[in-house]
């Protein structure tokens, strides 16, 4: 009994480590738009991790893999969003200096355009995510459980609000 349950172990951690080469891009991409930090992007990634592996088991097929990973990934940034505001506030050590920073026209406005973004509540960021990753409203919707139409006008406003920011 002991072997078998090893065997099951075993291949479960296998097909979990082939699902996380698979969508460590999209875990990646959810939680970078959650934070500007690479520390606390790896804290995020390392957090969905885990909780993709606890609910590994519960997967039942009833969407994509790809939805489920965007929307577990997802919950686990939102969820520790919220907790961080919850919990005492730190002050960062800001140098504000980037050895690597790149100063041409096209990253300028792709910085311009992140920073934006990252001034959005946590849905309206996901959606907008979602939607520069070049997912269908259906599949937007399925991930954050709002309906088609509801994804088209939240885009919408997004759209205005991101035009409006200075």
């Amino acid at each position: 009994m002991v072997v078998t349950n090893n065997k099951k172990m075993e291949e479960k951690e296998k097909d979990f480590t082939q699902l996380v080469r698979e969508h460590k891009s999209t875990i990646y991409t959810v939680c970078y738009m959650f934070s500007k930090d690479e520390d606390e992007v790896n804290d995020l990634f390392q957090e969905s991790l885990i909780r993709l592996w606890k609910g590994y088991d519960k997967f039942r097929g009833e969407c994509s893999v790809n939805t489920w990973v965007y929307r577990v990934s997802l919950n686990t940034c939102i969820s520790m969003e919220r907790k961080k505001k919850k919990s005492n506030k730190q002050v960062r050590l800001d140098m504000n200096i980037n050895l690597f920073e790149d100063d041409d026209k096209d990253t300028r406005q792709i910085r311009q355009l992140y920073d934006r973004i990252h001034c959005l509540g946590p849905i309206d960021r996901a959606i907008v995510l979602m939607w520069l990753d070049n997912m269908s409203y259906d599949e937007i919707a399925a991930i954050i459980g709002i309906t088609v139409s509801n994804v088209s006008a939240k885009l919408h406003r997004i759209k205005l609000k991101l035009m409006s920011m200075k």
